[in-house]
């Protein structure tokens, strides 16, 4: 199934995330964690994070996505990059696939990547308070970015795409169609960032907006590492 709740990493920031889709009626970001670009000889091989879920939205409006994506460069072509973003997504209404009505309550949990067109895992439900962990690694034998997407520690949901290496990552929290109300503080656990060649000064890369957690290494930046990314609760207007 495609979804319309996609836009791209930059390259040059990853603290700023403009929409490449056409804006609809309603299209807006809230708080985020962002980090990127990485040095010019290096990539992120590898990233895990966890989210735990909060409740849905208040109102259960619009349409809602939070996702944690790796923006990606080609370093072999002046294509350009793509935005591969596990997703967490809550909608409402006729297509949807999982919420058909205002007082249904679970998330839809896929692997998804967006390249001008969105390519999506299988796409499951989840709850408010499960543990969804997704895992992008750049597999040297295909060239391939590969996601595995977990919930509570199974695995539900897989892409490989040809999307080029990581140049950024960061998290969302992303609206469309209409005020999506107000979205709960929640947390991303364990994060991992491994980079090809060590990065020292990606921490100098950080963006903060409505977010908080210590991006450290203790391995001279090629291992980057966030405990507790907390994202506060965010009202759309």
């Amino acid at each position: 199934m495609k979804f319309t709740l996609l836009t791209a990493l930059p390259l040059a920031s990853a603290a700023a995330i403009p929409a490449l889709l056409p804006r609809q009626d309603y299209f807006s970001f809230g708080n985020a964690f962002s980090t990127g670009p990485v040095a010019t000889n290096s990539f992120i091989r590898q990233s895990t994070t966890t989210l735990v879920l909060p409740d849905l939205q208040s109102p259960h409006n619009g349409n809602l996505g939070l996702w944690p994506g790796v923006g990606t460069k080609f370093t072999d072509s002046d294509q350009d990059g793509q935005l591969v973003q596990g997703l967490a997504i809550s909608t409402v209404g006729q297509g949807s696939p999982c919420n058909f009505d205002a007082d249904d309550v679970k998330w839809c949990i896929t692997a998804s990547t967006y390249d001008g067109e969105q390519t999506d895992g299988r796409t499951v439900g989840a709850n408010p308070g499960d543990h969804v962990t997704y895992d992008y690694k750049y597999n040297d034998t295909t060239k391939q970015i590969d996601q595995t997407v977990s919930v509570n520690g199974a695995v539900v949901s897989t892409l490989s795409t040809t999307s080029g290496v990581g140049a950024g990552w960061g998290t969302a929290m992303e609206c469309q169609s209409v005020n999506c109300g107000t979205v709960p503080e929640h947390h991303y656990l364990n994060t991992t960032l491994i980079m090809d060649i060590a990065d020292p000064d990606y921490s100098q890369t950080l963006g903060l907006t409505g977010a908080s957690g210590d991006l450290v290494t203790e391995d001279g930046g090629k291992t980057w590492t966030v405990a507790d990314i907390k994202i506060d609760q965010y009202t759309y207007t």
